[in-house]
């Protein structure tokens, strides 16, 4: 039994780890815009560069970091590399996000 809670404990541990990754992942403005920009189709870099308007080298570290996150599924085809969310549910949890976030500033300035 006490293995049995430890096992338990531990694996809790390790899902908070990965839950915090993932929120670390999620914590830049710029990378919640490139993955709205990859949710519906393949997108090269090029591309997300033109409809952001944010710089090809900055666009490429969030793209590498998302992708560390496995957030992104990346697929090169001749000189080209194409991304896009790897998970769709990832788009809810930005949705809820935003959300929460208009709700928690909305009662911020009742006070």
């Amino acid at each position: 039994m006490r293995g049995e809670k430890n096992l338990f404990v531990q694996s809790s541990e390790d899902d908070l780890h990965a839950a915090a990754f993932l929120a670390k992942s999620l914590a830049d403005e710029n990378r919640l815009r490139i993955l709205l920009a990859v949710s519906g189709e393949k997108k090269a870099v090029s591309r997300i560069v033109e409809e952001l308007g944010i710089s090809q080298p900055l666009v490429s570290h969030h793209l590498k970091e998302l992708k560390r996150a496995l957030l992104v599924t990346v697929e090169r085809k001749g000189p080209f590399v194409y991304y896009q969310v790897a998970d769709k549910s990832v788009l809810e949890i930005i949705a809820g996000l935003k959300d929460l976030a208009a709700r928690l500033l909305e009662q911020r300035t009742r006070f």
